[in-house]
């Protein structure tokens, strides 16, 4: 599971040369503290500071956003675009096959890309996108059968 990090919206935004709006602050505090969440959960997220914040207004913000280099949409398979604050480093993503959390996995050789294929076609790589798949912890230890019970 993911943590929140601090950030200062503001300043972010500034850097990036975008305005700063309160949409735009709240979809990114939000972001913050929900990585890898979709659109529709930051909704409901921003929804709670801006009451009177559209859908469409935070999707507009997260593609302003993502244009800017500020967040990252990630698709994994089965799953909506998903969000993340993290970015400009090359990692990856586990997912989780039964429940579907997301964690991030560092690069294995320590840069972009971290993964070269045989033939370029040409192409000029600067960057790979790997998703693992497995069960996460948590849905490991459900999946046990509960050896505390005696049988009568």
């Amino acid at each position: 599971m993911q943590t929140a990090v601090t950030i200062d919206p503001a300043a972010m935004l500034r850097e990036a040369g975008l305005r700063v709006t309160d949409s735009r602050i709240a979809v990114l505090t939000a972001l913050a503290n929900n990585p890898h969440a979709g659109a529709d959960a930051l909704f409901v997220r921003v929804q709670q500071v801006l009451p009177n914040t559209s859908r469409q207004a935070v999707y507009n913000v997260l593609n302003d956003i993502t244009d800017a280099g500020l967040a990252r949409r990630i698709e994994p398979a089965g799953q909506p675009g998903l969000f993340e604050l993290r970015v400009g480093d090359n990692h990856h993503h586990i997912v989780c096959k039964t429940c579907g959390a997301i964690a991030d996995v560092d690069c294995v050789t320590g840069h972009a890309p971290c993964l070269t294929p045989n033939e370029t076609q040409g192409f000029d790589l600067s960057e790979a996108e790997v998703t693992f798949w497995g069960v996460c912890a948590n849905c490991k230890t459900a999946a046990l059968p509960n050896t505390s019970i005696v049988p009568a």
